[in-house]
């Protein structure tokens, strides 16, 4: 690229994953990118840049996060292991301080417009769960933040349109069609970060809908909800949902409180849920037929254990040089739990050493010497923590409902809503602190899991039934709960009749003599609940044959993507993402002969670098954080070395005035 020269980076979605790459290219140009050289950066979004999509400010207000705002970070710090630098900034909490004057000011400074999610920053406490709202005017912000970092020259301008089709030739320009106008984008390099995608519905969905459009009944299929029309669903009207996650806990909010309810604070504490008259009636069950777990309402109360300990990089170095298939439940799983298990049990004899019978070092030392599920352990722990109730148990937690059976629907109603109960109570009383070491210790298993995951040696059977099918699962029903007041509010709708509970491994059917759909559990055999709605209760599963995003739709009916399908002896697995090079994240051509296209990066949701997240708990070194900084330090040096690709005439000047211009 010659002095003077301009080089063009078209980015697609401009949610929190295209921020956060944002704020990495800023922190990294001073080093990398000639000031005298002019470097645009397209954002191609219909939703505002900063937010997008999920996080958009257009959405109810009883929408809420399920992390604590202190939890909830854009910015690296000093755990971070990255080759740029490091650019601390507040976290969620942190930046909310200063509406109220609890805090410093951080410029670009300004208060929000909405006068509801000013009023909420004002009293944000760094325990509470905030509004998603709150969370969009956060990511607005870290967006602006990125702006005023960048080097002048360097410029982002904001296209709210849909980008339709990506075209080019590996060596030469790429063109990214938009929406709204006839000429694409032209650009030297283009990154897919359109973050969590809908998809069509599968044959299942779309056979439910048939039977509904049939009887003249409610169908929903997997959908965002805030996204969702309930606005069809009658008062009083019964109504199936399949899925006991946070999609529930969100579609339960908007069909009570959303339609006129109310919660009444009770002098224990407890609540008393106030109907409207305007709701339905909610039948809810899952494969666990329990809610997941909710979130802790503390912090540590002994000292942060040191993570990595027995899953790390080493163990996963240590898993790769034996140079053989790997089985995730045999061969990775028990170095997962006993790294869970480490954080647990430092957390509990650290800030409970009165219900342990061992001094801690010799604990730990023999700790780290035995298998997790070797005999010695198990004798170990019984000797070291006297009360089961402080011991871990992963099969026990994992299928709460397994072996159990209910003689009648109401039995089961009580016998959920006092699990809940005690859920909820363990979760907010500090005395139960060791969940929360384990719960930090998880963290740390999952963002050292894309190291293992990306060379490829699990077999396609551990990659469908264990990684994307028990542990995604197990760690969201484990770590991704809701915030312990949403479940104190499903028992209080419970105990309201608003909410009945079907049960574990629910079995939904269709009855075309009433015209209903049915669901049934072996938690309760015997009966079957018959209702005029179905709410498939979670989010669409990655699906680049179904996606409704219309470039990568487009790039895999063209055959220019490369769908992750992972082989072996016995299985074949198409997971749905879309496949890029673990090291540098650009996407896999066929053409190419399925290798790296140099033009094309994919970050986040819809590719196979699992178990990345776009914002992160502080100090905890996040997965996201490294991947921006390596792509975003490989970007400017890329554009540094190069000369800039030829452009069309029909292309816009430098000087043309775009869609809308961030800044």
């Amino acid at each position: 690229m010659s002095a003077g020269s301009e080089a063009v980076v078209v980015v697609v979605g401009a949610g929190p994953r295209a921020t956060g790459l944002l704020e990495r290219v800023a922190a990294n140009a001073p080093e990398l990118w000639d000031g005298e050289r002019q470097l645009r950066i397209h954002l191609v979004d219909p939703h505002p840049p900063g937010p997008g999509r999920i996080w958009r400010d257009e959405q109810s207000g009883l929408l809420r996060m399920n992390s604590m705002a202190e939890d909830v970070t854009m910015f690296t710090d000093e755990s971070s292991t990255i080759e740029g630098p490091v650019r601390p900034g507040p976290s969620l909490a942190e930046w909310a301080a200063q509406f109220s004057g609890r805090g410093p000011r951080h410029a670009p400074y300004a208060e929000p417009a909405d006068p509801e999610v000013l009023a909420e920053l004002r009293t944000l406490d760094g325990a509470d769960f905030p509004t998603r709202r709150a969370q969009s005017a956060y990511l607005d912000w870290v967006f602006r933040r990125a702006l005023t970092e960048l080097p002048d020259s360097v410029t982002v301008e904001w296209h709210p349109a849909v980008a339709t089709a990506v075209t080019g030739t590996p060596d030469g320009p790429q063109y990214v069609h938009l929406s709204d106008r006839a000429d694409p984008l032209t650009a030297d390099l283009v990154v897919l970060a359109q973050g969590h995608l809908g998809a069509v519905p599968a044959a299942e969905h779309r056979d439910h809908a048939a039977f509904a459009r049939r009887h003249g009944r409610f169908h929903l299929p997997p959908e965002f909800s805030a996204d969702a029309d309930l606005s069809p669903l009658e008062p009083g009207e019964h109504v199936i949902l399949r899925g006991f996650g946070l999609a529930f806990i969100d579609l339960m909010s908007l069909l009570t409180e959303g339609r006129g309810g109310a919660f009444r604070t009770e002098d224990d504490g407890g609540l008393t849920y106030l109907p409207s008259g305007n709701e339905p009636v909610l039948y809810v069950g899952s494969r666990r037929g329990v809610p997941y777990h909710s979130k802790t309402r503390y912090r540590l109360q002994g000292p942060r254990p040191d993570l990595p300990r027995h899953f790390g990089p080493e163990a996963v170095d240590r898993l790769l040089a034996e140079d053989r298939p790997l089985d995730l439940r045999r061969d990775v799983w028990p170095l997962m739990a006993k790294e869970i298990g480490y954080g647990h049990y430092h957390e509990l004899f650290h800030a409970h050493p009165e219900r342990t019978a061992l001094p801690w070092p010799e604990f730990r030392a023999a700790y780290d010497r035995l298998d997790w599920y070797a005999d010695e352990l198990t004798a170990l722990v019984a000797r070291a923590v006297p009360d089961p109730a402080d011991r871990l148990d992963f099969e026990a937690l994992d299928r709460p409902l397994d072996g159990l059976a209910f003689a009648t629907p109401d039995a089961f109603q009580e016998h959920l809503r006092h699990r809940i109960t005690e859920d909820v109570s363990r979760r907010e009383d500090p005395e139960f602190s060791a969940d929360l070491g384990a719960f930090l210790a998880l963290l740390s298993v999952y963002g050292h899991l894309p190291g293992l995951v990306n060379s490829g040696r699990l077999t396609a059977r551990s990659v469908v039934d264990d990684l994307d099918g028990w542990w995604h699962g197990f760690f969201s029903f484990l770590a991704s709960g809701p915030p312990g007041f949403r479940l104190r509010q499903l028992l209080a709708l419970s105990r309201a009749g608003v909410v009945r509970f079907l049960g574990a491994g629910v079995h939904i059917g269709t009855d075309e003599t009433t015209g209903t759909f049915t669901a049934t559990s072996p938690t309760v055999p015997g009966h079957t609940v018959h209702a005029t709605a179905l709410i498939e209760a979670y989010l669409p599963g990655p699906s680049l044959e179904r996606t409704e995003d219309p470039l990568l739709r487009a790039l895999h009916r063209e055959g220019a993507l490369v769908e992750e399908v992972i082989t072996d002896a016995t299985r074949t697995h198409r997971s749905g993402l879309l496949a890029v090079s673990p090291s540098d994240a650009h996407l896999l051509d066929p053409s190419l002969g399925g290798g790296p296209h140099p033009r094309r990066i994919a970050l986040g949701a819809p590719t196979n670098s699992r178990s990345i997240a776009a914002f992160a708990r502080p100090r905890t070194d996040a997965p996201a954080f490294r991947q921006n900084d390596e792509v975003a330090r490989a970007l400017l040096r890329t554009l540094s070395a190069e000369p800039t690709t030829a452009r069309p005439s029909h292309t816009p000047p430098a000087s043309a005035p775009s869609n809308a211009t961030a800044s």
